[in-house]
């Protein structure tokens, strides 16, 4: 993974690198809150450790300037604020996770291979969407039972972040934000061909459209359609189709 540390502590800064490069990442280091806002601006991550009380801009306040633009980077604080008001205002500032100072190594693995689980940040691993579909990031491939279709990279950076925040509606807005963060933002109706060609690949039943408010990934659709199906079934049969949908 590609990382941000901010931390200007310069041993702590030195030891968390040489740990992380030896579990294979790609780290950056920076020492103040301008030196990680200015990074922030120009390339992308895929993850942010971020100390809070360091010079010229507060980790709070850079996160929180960062959400508010919609830059949704997953990030987790590293810091001696341990008292409950200041994680609650970690968390509120948009943080993934929160780590009190003095930690060990092990524990920071733990929390960035959660964050990568949560987040499908192993781009070495395909992704299941469905039991014979598979979108391999790496490749810019996407598997269909025994088809390849290949993907043009900026597709499959589209269809990872749709997949990354399937819990809620990704507006286009939001995507020019973060998929384009650093290049020129294409037109709306750019990102809307990126979608529709997507949506041709896997099925329309995979990106859901919700007309003037975004899109949505349903990666467990099948699922849910097999759910109604029993459900009423069941209803017809024992109850002439009676009340089914309470059970839904």
């Amino acid at each position: 993974m590609k990382i941000l540390l901010l931390e200007d502590d310069l041993i702590l800064n030195e030891i968390i690198e040489e740990h992380l490069l030896l579990q294979n990442h790609q780290i950056t280091t920076v020492f103040t809150g301008i030196q990680a806002q200015d990074l922030l601006y120009s390339q992308k991550f895929d993850l942010l450790l971020l100390d809070v009380n360091v010079p010229l801009l507060n980790g709070f306040e850079l996160l929180k300037e960062l959400r508010q633009r919609e830059i949704l980077t997953p990030a987790i604080f590293l810091t001696s604020l341990n008292q409950i008001d200041d994680i609650e205002k970690g968390f509120k500032a948009g943080c993934d996770d929160y780590i009190r100072k003095p930690f060990e190594l092990k524990e920071l693995d733990i929390r960035i291979n959660n964050i990568k689980r949560l987040f499908n940040l192993d781009s070495e691993e395909l992704i299941e969407i469905s039991k014979n579909l598979f979108f391999d990031k790496k490749n810019l491939l996407i598997k269909k039972e025994n088809e390849q279709i290949h993907l043009a990279k900026k597709e499959c950076e589209v269809l990872e972040y749709l997949i990354n925040n399937s819990s809620k509606t990704v507006s286009i807005e939001e995507l020019s934000l973060n998929v384009w963060a650093y290049e020129e933002a294409p037109i709306s109706s750019t990102i809307r061909t990126y979608i529709k060609n997507l949506r041709k690949v896997l099925g329309e039943e995979y990106i859901i459209n919700l007309r003037g408010v975004g899109y949505r990934f349903n990666k467990k659709w099948k699922k849910y359609i097999l759910k109604i199906f029993i459900t009423i079934s069941w209803c017809i049969f024992y109850f002439d189709g009676v009340n089914c949908t309470a059970l839904l």
